[in-house]
C-alpha cells in the first residue's frame, strides 16, 4: 500500500484559504478598510495553464517520408523458425510465400492464416521462388534436393536431385522451362523443367553460393553470389562465367535491375552496384549498415532500392542518386524482405521468427458532390451583396471558450487527477509539453507534492515510465529532474515493497548516470575543442607579432 494526503488535502488547503480570505472581509468590513488582492483573485476569471511551445523535432519530412511511412501498424506472423525467404506472386492476387523451418506457407495479401502449406521437406527449406506466372513455385532443402511444386496442389511436381550439400538459392529462367540452383557443395546445375534433368553444372566457385537471381529478359543469363567473396555472370550458351566482380565480401545477396543493365550485390555491411554494360564496373559502394546486409528489393516502380541487415533496419536508396531517403526500424535482425504489387503491402522475415506485414494505408474517399454552402443570415435581411455602411456597426458574438479537461480540474483544486489526465498514454506519447507544463504549472503553485503522492504501483509506474522516456530530453530536463526528486522523496521510505516499481526506480537510475556521463563526455570534448581554438588564435597573433614595425617598413621600401 501506498500512503499520503492526495487531493483531499490540497481541497481542504483550498477550503482554509478561503475561509481565511473571508475573516479578512470581515475584519475589513468593521473597519471600513478595502477588501484585500486575494479576493479578487479568488472571485476573477481562471486563467488556464500557459502550454510552452517547443520546436518539433524529428526528420525532414520529404515525399519519400509521407510514402513510406503511409503504412498501417504491422500485423506479426509467428512461424516455427527463422523466416529465411519471401516471395511475392507476380500475378493476382498476389498471395506470397514464406519459407521458415521444413515448411512453405502460402498467406493470402490480408490474411493471418496460411491458404496453403507444403510440408513435404525432411530438413530445412530454403528459398522458395513464384514463377513468372505465379502457377509453380520452387524449392531447395538442406539435404541438397530441388522440389517443384503446382499451387493448386500439395505434393511435388518434380524432384531435382545432383547437389551434395544444402541448396541455399533457386529461381526460374526467364523462359519458364529451367531451374537454376545454387549450393554449399560450390556448384550451379542448371535443371530442365518438362524433362526432369540435368543439364549443365558450373563449378567455378570456390566457396558456398548462398545467392542467385535469373534474368528477367535473356532465358541465357544468370548471376549467382558466393561466400568466396564473388559475384559471376554465368551463359548457358558458353557453358561458363562471362564476367565476375569481385564484392570483397561473403556476398548474401544479388539482385538485377529489370532492364538488365545494372546489378547490386550485398555482402557485409555493404551494397554495391555494378554496371554490367561496362563490363562490371562498379558505379557505387553503399556502407549504411552496421551489421552483415542480408537481402535487397526493388520497389514497383524500380526507382528505389531497400536493404535489409542483421542491425534491424530496412534501408530505403533512391536509385539516381543512391542515398538513404528512409528507413524502418524492426524488433529483430532482418532476414528477408519483400515488397508485393504497387508496395502495397512490405513484409520482413526476422531471425526470431517473427513475419512482419505492413499494408498500405486506403486514400480517404473524396464527396463527388461538395456540400453547398448556406447563405449567411445576412443574406435574407439585406441581400446577398450587401456592404458595411459607414454609420453601421458590426457587432460581432463572442465565442465561448471551453476549458480543457486538466484546466477545469486546475480550476477546482483537483490537482492529482489533472496530472492523472495528462499521464494518460493519448497525451504522454503524441503531446509530452502538455504533460511537463502542467506539471511545471503544478510545481509554480507548489501543490506538485500532493500531485505526486498518495499513488499505487500502477498510477506511480505511468509518472515513473514518462521520467525514463523524456527525462533525457534538453527541452524537458529542468521539469522534470525537478520532479524525479520529489517522486523519489516522497516514494523512498517504501521503496522494496513493490518489485515493479523498483525496477521502473533502477532504470531511472540507470538513465540518470548514463546522462551524466555523457554530459562529461560532452565537457571533455568542449575542453579540447576550446584549446584547439586558443591554440589557433595564439599562433595567429604570434606571427602577427614576429613582425615588427621597423620590418613592416623596409618590406615596403623594398616593394616601392
Amino acid at each position: 500500500m501506498w500512503f499520503s494526503s492526495g487531493d483531499s488535502g490540497q481541497s481542504l488547503e483550498g477550503c482554509d484559504e478561503i475561509q481565511e480570505i473571508f475573516i479578512e472581509v470581515q475584519v475589513s468590513a468593521q473597519t471600513s478598510e478595502p477588501i484585500g488582492a486575494q479576493l479578487y483573485e479568488i472571485m476573477a476569471g481562471y486563467k488556464p495553464a500557459a502550454i510552452q511551445t517547443y520546436p518539433i523535432l524529428g526528420e525532414k519530412i520529404t515525399q519519400d517520408t509521407l510514402y513510406w511511412n503511409n503504412y498501417k501498424t504491422p500485423v506479426q506472423i509467428k512461424e516455427f523458425g527463422a523466416v529465411s525467404k519471401v516471395d511475392f506472386s507476380p500475378q493476382p492476387p498476389y498471395n506470397y510465400a514464406v519459407t521458415a523451418s521444413s515448411r512453405i506457407h502460402i498467406y493470402g495479401r490480408y490474411s493471418q492464416e496460411p491458404i496453403k502449406t507444403f510440408s513435404r521437406f525432411k530438413d530445412t527449406a530454403y528459398c522458395a521462388t513464384f514463377r513468372q506466372d505465379g502457377r509453380l513455385l520452387v524449392a531447395g532443402s538442406e539435404d541438397g534436393g530441388v522440389q517443384l511444386f503446382d499451387i493448386t496442389g500439395r505434393a511435388p511436381l518434380r524432384q531435382f536431385e545432383g547437389h551434395t550439400k544444402a541448396v541455399h538459392t533457386v529461381d526460374f529462367t526467364a523462359d519458364k522451362y529451367h531451374v537454376v540452383s545454387g549450393a554449399d557443395d560450390y556448384t550451379v546445375k542448371l535443371w530442365d523443367i518438362p524433362n526432369s534433368k540435368e543439364i549443365l553444372t558450373f563449378r567455378e566457385h570456390s566457396d558456398y553460393v548462398r545467392c542467385g537471381c535469373a534474368s528477367k529478359l535473356n532465358p541465357d543469363l544468370f548471376v549467382t553470389g558466393s561466400y568466396d567473396h564473388t559475384v559471376k555472370m554465368f551463359d548457358t550458351r558458353t557453358n561458363q562465367s562471362v564476367f565476375s566482380v569481385e564484392h570483397g565480401q561473403p556476398v548474401e545477396s544479388v539482385l538485377l535491375f529489370p532492364s538488365g543493365g545494372l546489378l547490386v550485390s550485398a555482402g557485409g555491411r555493404y551494397v554495391k552496384v555494378w554496371d554490367m554494360l561496362k563490363g562490371g564496373q562498379l558505379l557505387v559502394s553503399l556502407k549504411n549498415h552496421h551489421k552483415t546486409v542480408t537481402c535487397l528489393c526493388l520497389s514497383s516502380s524500380g526507382q528505389r532500392l531497400l536493404s535489409g541487415s542483421l542491425d534491424r533496419k530496412v534501408k530505403v536508396y533512391s536509385t539516381t542518386s543512391y542515398k538513404v531517403v528512409h528507413s524502418f526500424d524492426y524488433a529483430a535482425s532482418i532476414l528477408s524482405l519483400a515488397l508485393a504489387h504497387e508496395d502495397e503491402t512490405i513484409v520482413v522475415g526476422m531471425t526470431n521468427g517473427i513475419l512482419s506485414v505492413k499494408h498500405r494505408k486506403s486514400e480517404p474517399k473524396k464527396d463527388s458532390l461538395p456540400r453547398r454552402r448556406r447563405p449567411a443570415y445576412r443574406t435574407f435581411i439585406k441581400g446577398k451583396n450587401y456592404m458595411k455602411q459607414r454609420d453601421d456597426i458590426l457587432i460581432n458574438r463572442p465565442s465561448k471558450k471551453h476549458l480543457e479537461l486538466y484546466d477545469r480540474d486546475l480550476k477546482n483544486f483537483r490537482v492529482s487527477k489533472a496530472l492523472d489526465r495528462v499521464l494518460e498514454p493519448s497525451c504522454t506519447v503524441k503531446t509530452p509539453e502538455i504533460t511537463v507544463s502542467i506539471i511545471k504549472e503544478l510545481n509554480r503553485r507548489g501543490v506538485l507534492a500532493n500531485a505526486l503522492a498518495g499513488r499505487d504501483e500502477k498510477e506511480i509506474s505511468r509518472v515513473l515510465n514518462f521520467l525514463i522516456r523524456n527525462l533525457s530530453q534538453p527541452r524537458f530536463a529542468s521539469v522534470l529532474i525537478n520532479a524525479a526528486e520529489i517522486i523519489i522523496d516522497i516514494y523512498l521510505p517504501v521503496i522494496g515493497q513493490s518489485p515493479v516499481v523498483d525496477k521502473k526506480f533502477l532504470l531511472l537510475q540507470g538513465l540518470v548516470e548514463k546522462e551524466i556521463d555523457y554530459q562529461k563526455e560532452l565537457l571533455e570534448t568542449l575542453g579540447m575543442m576550446d584549446m584547439l581554438f586558443a591554440t589557433m588564435t595564439r599562433k595567429e597573433s604570434t606571427s602577427v607579432l614576429q613582425h615588427t614595425p621597423d620590418e613592416l617598413l623596409e618590406n615596403k621600401k623594398v616593394e616601392s
